[in-house]
């Protein structure tokens, strides 16, 4: 009988931990790995696993989710963040899928994402799906720093499961401006490494563009005030990813 891996990374989820550890207790092994949690993480993911690795040399999303599936050992793997918390009725469809064991696909989730008090259901922001259930030995995660994608070892046919997966994507202003931030950071890395280069003309058009996509294209404004705020806070974060790599330019420069 095939059985299930679930792995997550993890860095300061004590606000977190609990909820997605017990929406995946139905699992045959959890992986946790760790990139240095300084508040009670670790201590309450104990209750559920002892599979808990610590490797604080973050090298990004991609990487760090690579490692955390090098310690599962079952034939499939399920990939969840710890933001993130999966419904009854996405257990029941998980779980069939891994009594199935069809080797020749991989399976995508909607996520419904939480934002600001409310699910947001327009802007481009669901279904959002990502394959997440996959043969253990068949794909993998890539080395991105962020926006992190699966490597195929070999084709796999994609399948979409219906039911949703709940995204806590951010408790209030002060959890979005830190996220952000560091995701900001993470790709300007990225494209630093790349060779990439930005200009603040660039941020402004991006941001702009990115606020009519999501509010006008997308329809955000059917999510109502909090539709606006996260049309306005995704231009925001996008105008910042390239402020953030030109900045670094203008400081390469001077030095």
């Amino acid at each position: 009988m095939s059985k299930l891996s679930i792995f997550l990374i993890t860095m300061n989820e004590a606000h977190n931990i609990k909820r997605v550890l017990d929406s995946v207790s139905f699992a045959d092994e959890i992986i946790i790995v760790d990139s240095g949690s300084t508040d009670d993480t670790l201590d309450i993911a104990k209750k559920y696993t002892d599979k808990i690795y610590s490797h604080t040399d973050w090298q990004g999303y991609g990487p760090q989710k690579k490692l955390a599936q090098s310690y599962c050992t079952h034939d499939w793997v399920f990939s969840i963040d710890a933001d993130e918390e999966v419904s009854d009725e996405l257990e029941k469809e998980i779980q069939q899928v891994v009594a199935d064991n069809d080797q020749s696909k991989a399976f995508s989730v909607p996520r419904l994402p939480w934002c600001f008090g409310k699910f947001l259901r327009h802007g481009g922001w669901y279904p959002a799906e990502k394959v997440r259930l996959y043969p253990r030995e068949k794909a993998h995660y890539g080395e991105q720093r962020v926006h992190e994608s699966l490597t195929y070892l070999q084709a796999l046919h994609v399948t979409r499961l219906k039911s949703d997966m709940f995204h806590y994507t951010y408790r209030d202003m002060e959890h979005y401006l830190v996220k952000s931030a560091h995701f900001a950071a993470e790709w300007a890395t990225q494209r630093q490494q790349q060779g990439r280069t930005s200009s603040l003309t660039k941020g402004v058009l991006h941001g702009v563009g990115c606020f009519v996509k999501i509010y006008l294209l997308h329809a955000g404004f059917l999510d109502g005030k909090q539709g606006l705020l996260i049309s306005l806070l995704s231009a925001h974060s996008t105008f910042v990813k390239y402020a953030d790599l030109w900045s670094r330019e203008q400081q390469a420069g001077k030095s």
